[in-house]
């Protein structure tokens, strides 16, 4: 039965009143792919919402299947969206308008009824680091301004997908409109998508996350690239956790069109995790078995281009260590009926930073992504494959590149072939050391948690926090050098706590406190801080990294298990004196260096960690937080 205007206006941000025109399309739903039987009363809603207020032409309800991507990769060859890569295996290539290449965290949003659900309100009138609140009724009027009728003459697609294995305890389920034949692909990629996902709405509680996303149209009506539809002037990302709803407007790209990603996976999957009691988070998964073939997994955050992928896809330099990759970007955490704090990668694919991914870098990731594999912004060779910088000199030598943005390109010319945000797209399934517990639906058990990010001075290889509360801490003080993902420029050190700066879908405060939480709610883990990146002072780096960091992990290993391997710091554990194992390593290291704890730099670090917390997170910030920096300032007091 068709809604009447009154009871859409009742249900939620999308509704509009009906006009005639949809009427009749709702009549069939006028669906030239797909079976509108398969979709549950509550998806047929939400998606007569969405025809009503974006007017397609058609609509396609995605089934996963290989037949219908090869019908969409006929589409965008046709529209000029991608072009082949013969020289791989069903590999393809799409140049965004240059205007749309990075998240848009300025333009992205929460609403919720108070500010200060969403944001921290402080004393101190300064714009939030921690994200951006809107009004609902402002969150209205950006959807009125942008979305109607913004989909006339194209196809309205509908792609059911899971984020986790399907049916998991551990799992959510979310329901993706989009009029981007580039991001149901991706989307299939990036998720469990199709059919069988719409079996478990039918089957299970028919609970789903409202996703809502379109390229856009300009108000001129004309796209200046009509390869890459994109409205980059009013792009806008909005999120409003209490109905679990997210819509995007007017960039095609990355996280802020693949809604599954940072928008689900970790705005609105960290609401949902804290009324449930859990963890969504931006970390890696990895499973580590040393040589007594013990093995244990760990979570790590750090942010983006930062070495996740390649601290996921190490190849370990010590004899006898394996590491195997069960996520490189996002942890969903639960505890188990046992107390034991268990973890899913809720992706399905690897959408990893291009730039710097090698042989020598991640060797693991070059034998990953050169199959099923849409890339994003790198560069195109003369005998059908990609170049990107790090990538390495012989990929270029006899072949003719043209870049990112479609031109010639020599090393001559001074500038990347690649963007610095370009990206390979490529199912996790085809990572050669890919945790054969990758998809169990319990999840693996979290021995570890590690915290880290781009330090050139200060900050030692590893140490260990005393306890919960203080590792809380840590995560929360964290900084890095700002990274080409974000609209930032330049190598500035920000603030990122948790890695989740840009992420957080509640008041940051309010998330501390559920942090400090996990402790009473099960077994928690050890927390550990790592910085592969110290420099000297004539700015070369202090460790080799890559699979030497196995080494840092042997140490965390060995902490895990209760060796007593550490010595007490102002900072917190740092390895003891000759319990970092070096054999066999080429390098001569300078130790006393890499863990040097210079005071002033500490006594700088605390009072710039004072200084955000008062004026970012000011009232908000739990108690227990605070103490820990009034202890952090008294220990390098007495350095």
């Amino acid at each position: 039965m068709l809604l009447k205007g009154a009871q859409l206006l009742r249900c939620g941000l999308l509704s509009r009143p009906q006009s005639h025109n949809f009427r009749l399309l709702c009549r069939s739903l006028s669906v030239h792919y797909g079976d509108a039987k398969t979709l549950t009363p509550a998806v047929r809603k939400y998606l007569e919402q969405c025809v009503d207020l974006c007017q397609p032409d058609k609509i396609h309800i995605c089934d996963g299947t290989v037949g219908e991507s090869k019908m969409l990769q006929c589409l965008m060859l046709k529209q000029g969206t991608i072009v082949p890569l013969p020289k791989y295996h069903n590999c393809w290539l799409a140049r965004t308008n240059p205007a749309d290449v990075a998240r848009v965290e300025s333009r992205t949003f929460i609403c919720t009824e108070r500010k200060e659900q969403a944001i921290p309100v402080t004393e101190k009138a300064t714009p939030s680091a921690l994200g951006n609140w809107i009004s609902e009724g402002d969150l209205k009027k950006a959807i009125d301004e942008r979305f109607p009728g913004c989909m006339k003459g194209r196809t309205m697609y509908v792609i059911p997908f899971s984020m986790g294995p399907v049916g998991s305890p551990l799992s959510k389920v979310g329901i993706e409109v989009t009029d981007s034949p580039y991001v149901v692909e991706s989307m299939k990629v990036m998720t469990r998508a199709g059919t069988q996902v719409l079996d478990h709405l039918q089957a299970g509680d028919g609970q789903f996350v409202k996703c809502l996303h379109s390229v856009g149209t300009p108000p001129s009506g004309v796209h200046a690239q009509p390869s890459w539809p994109c409205d980059p002037e009013r792009t806008i990302v909005l999120h409003k956790p209490s109905d679990n709803e997210i819509v995007s407007y007017g960039s095609g790209y990355g996280g802020n069109s693949l809604l599954g990603k940072k928008c689900f996976a970790l705005r609105i999957g960290s609401t949902i995790a804290k009324r449930e009691g859990w963890l969504a988070e931006h970390m890696v998964i990895l499973g580590i078995t040393n040589p007594k073939g013990k093995k244990i997994y760990l979570t790590a955050a750090f942010p983006s281009a930062c070495g996740k992928t390649n601290l996921a896809m190490m190849k370990p330099s010590l004899p006898g260590y394996k590491v195997e990759c069960v996520g490189d970007d996002i942890a969903w955490m639960k505890f188990d009926s046992q107390g034991v704090l268990r973890a899913i990668n809720p992706e399905f694919g690897f959408f990893g930073v291009a730039p710097g991914t090698s042989k020598a870098t991640n060797p693991v990731a070059m034998d990953t992504i050169f199959r099923n594999t849409i890339f994003t912004n790198v560069a195109s060779t003369s005998d059908g494959g990609v170049y990107w910088e790090g990538m390495g000199d012989a990929n270029v030598k006899d072949v003719t590149v043209t870049d990112w943005l479609g031109k010639l390109w020599s090393k001559e010319s001074g500038r990347n072939a690649a963007h610095a945000n370009s990206r390979f797209c490529t199912p996790a399934s085809q990572c050669p050391i890919i945790d054969p517990a990758w998809e169990d639906p319990a999840g693996v058990p979290i021995s570890g948690m590690i915290f880290g990010g781009r330090r050139p001075a200060g900050v030692p290889l590893v140490f260990e926090a005393r306890d919960w509360t203080h590792g809380v801490f840590i995560g929360a003080a964290m900084r890095s050098e700002a990274t080409a993902a974000a609209e930032h420029k330049g190598k500035v050190i920000m603030h990122d706590p948790f890695a989740m700066r840009p992420f957080f879908g509640y008041n940051f405060g309010d998330y501390l406190s559920h942090w400090l939480s996990m402790e009473k709610r099960g077994k928690v883990p050890k927390i550990f801080h790592v910085n592969w990146f110290r420099k000297s002072e004539d700015g070369q780096f202090l460790w080799p990294g890559f699979g030497e960091n196995s080494r840092v992990l042997d140490w965390i290993f060995r902490r895990v298990e209760g060796e007593k391997c550490y010595e007490e710091s102002a900072i917190g554990r740092l390895p003891s004196k000759d319990s970092l194992n070096l054999a066999g390593l080429d390098e001569k290291i300078d130790l006393e260096q890499l863990f040097s704890l210079p005071k002033d730099f500490w006594a700088q670090e605390a009072r710039e960690i004072e200084k955000y917390f008062k004026e970012q997170v000011g009232q908000h910030l739990p108690r227990e937080v605070a103490d820990q920096l009034e202890v952090l300032k008294a220990r390098v007091a007495d350095m």
